[in-house]
């Protein structure tokens, strides 16, 4: 589900609030947790899951065009954990992803 879906959801959701309004509630938030994430803050939605931040140490990477070796830095980047009752829910609904993924893994 991407942004516009959500908003376009929501407001089919909540017919009594006006689009415009929707929209900006949801760009509020997404703003709000992203500057919680900047400044190193953690998110704990309850029943949902929680984002962070993991720290990936400096490694040693390839160029992909020229085969070179590259050293690429460490960099902090979000992780998401789902929470216990959000994993049970997926598990009880879902029977396949609209979307193939293998392995498991979306990267």
């Amino acid at each position: 589900m991407t942004k516009s879906e959500l908003i376009e959801r929501l407001c089919l959701d909540q017919s009594h609030l006006p689009p415009r309004d929707v929209e900006f509630a949801v760009n509020t938030v997404l703003d709000r947790m992203r500057q919680a994430l900047i400044t190193g803050d953690r998110i704990e939605i309850r029943g949902f899951g929680s984002i962070g931040l993991r720290y990936r140490m400096p490694r040693s990477g390839r160029n992909p065009k020229t085969g070179d070796s590259v050293d690429v830095p460490g960099k902090f980047v979000p992780h998401f954990k789902p929470g216990r009752l959000l994993r049970e829910r997926v598990n009880q609904h879902s029977s396949k992803p609209k979307h193939d993924v293998p392995n498991g893994h979306d990267n």
